[in-house]
């Protein structure tokens, strides 16, 4: 049996789990930070989460996990049986977690954790996202899912990336950078589905759980 390893507040956490949820994948989850314990650094070796352990071995990095599960669980794809079908999802994920998300992380220390990010990285965010959002709106389709007509695995990664990128931005900016595009309305279409449910009431969880180890 596949066993996620990870934590529910982490939004790549949170994109695999859906996957494994949408595929029906039998699964069993366990709470590990990140960190650089021995045991960890051997199955992930940047201390990184989420990892899965496979009855092969142990495989980290989000979107390589998402790959394997495809291949090895294809009896409910996430992915289009056509080629070309199929990059375009996989460019709508890279353009999300490239372009998006990884500049948006820049904002986390303070918009979530109590951190502060200095007014150069603040300006330097603002710019780079501002412009991403308008390309990214280009490649989006919200209609109903992320990619089109069917649920794709981009949409694991939307409904784990956008609702972060927006709460960051509002907390930081005072706004939601991604108002200008039907990604609300498209949030609000997905928690309908009990996967998603599922993954927002664990996350839940997992914060309470965070909140108690600081004390």
């Amino acid at each position: 049996m596949i066993k996620l390893c990870g934590f529910a507040i982490s939004n790549y956490y949170n994109k695999v789990k859906l996957a494994l949820l949408e595929k029906d994948i039998a699964f069993e989850e366990e709470l590990v930070w990140s960190g650089r314990s021995p045991e960890l650094l051997a199955k992930s070796p940047l201390g990184k989460v989420p990892y899965i352990e496979t009855p092969d071995g142990p495989l980290c990095e989000s979107q390589v996990i998402l790959e394997y599960l495809e291949d090895r669980y294809p009896e409910k794809p996430l992915l289009p049986a056509d080629p070309y079908a199929a990059a375009k999802i996989r460019e709508l994920m890279t353009f999300m977690e490239l372009h998006l998300e990884l500049i948006a992380r820049e904002l986390y220390g303070q918009a979530f954790f109590g951190g502060t990010v200095s007014e150069e990285v603040k300006t330097k965010v603002e710019k780079m996202l501002t412009r991403n959002i308008v390309a990214f709106g280009k490649l989006a389709k919200f209609s109903p899912y992320i990619a089109g007509a069917e649920f794709t695995m981009a949409d694991c990664a939307a409904i784990a990336h956008l609702p972060v990128i927006s709460m960051a931005t509002k907390a930081i900016y005072g706004r939601d950078f991604l108002e200008a595009l039907p990604a609300r309305d498209y949030g609000k279409r997905m928690v309908e589905r009990a996967t998603v449910q599922r993954v927002n009431a664990d996350r839940k969880i997992n914060q309470e759980q965070l909140a108690s180890r600081k004390k």
